[in-house]
């Protein structure tokens, strides 16, 4: 069973027991739904209610209704079972793309090593070959069953 990292309990909010998650997970639509199950601590919690505020994913947790009673979730890591992930046929995490074969213009070879937020809405792939290269997720052209990606390697560079 494998789970994957959403992000992390930060705060309460309100006297209801709602928790703040702050998380950069690419498909928060598809984990953050009401009735889905996320696992702290190995336990499993389900979503009672859902709402984005801010930078910040609102959720409150069967059987808890009071501050109090949530204020043990605070700092712990939140996850998702893979397997409850319903991707599509052209989706694929970031996780899944590390350690993907890379494959350049100039002949190059080299394997993702990192994908990162250098902003909010840019994604940047870290990608080893005879050197270091940082490239912007969307110039990424990737193939899921060959388990490649191809990048295009710019003059200077």
């Amino acid at each position: 069973m494998d789970n994957i990292y959403i992000g992390k309990i930060v705060s309460t909010h309100g006297i209801k027991g709602e928790v703040k998650i702050i998380s950069s997970f690419q498909f928060k639509d598809k984990v953050f739904v009401v009735g889905n199950k996320l696992i702290i601590d190995d336990k499993e919690y389900t979503i009672r209610t859902y709402r984005h505020h801010k930078n910040f994913e609102m959720v409150t947790l069967d059987e808890y209704n009071d501050i109090n009673q949530v204020l043990f979730l605070l700092r712990k890591k939140v996850y998702f079972r893979k397997e409850d992930l319903k991707l599509g046929a052209e989706d694929i995490l970031d996780s899944d793309l590390l350690g993907y074969k890379v494959l350049t213009n100039t002949k190059e070879e080299g394997i993702i090593k990192e994908i990162f937020y250098a902003s909010p809405s840019n994604k940047v792939i870290r990608i080893f070959t005879t050197r270091e290269y940082l490239i912007p997720y969307s110039l990424v052209k990737i193939d899921k069953d060959k388990k490649e990606v191809f990048v295009e390697i710019m003059e200077g560079m």
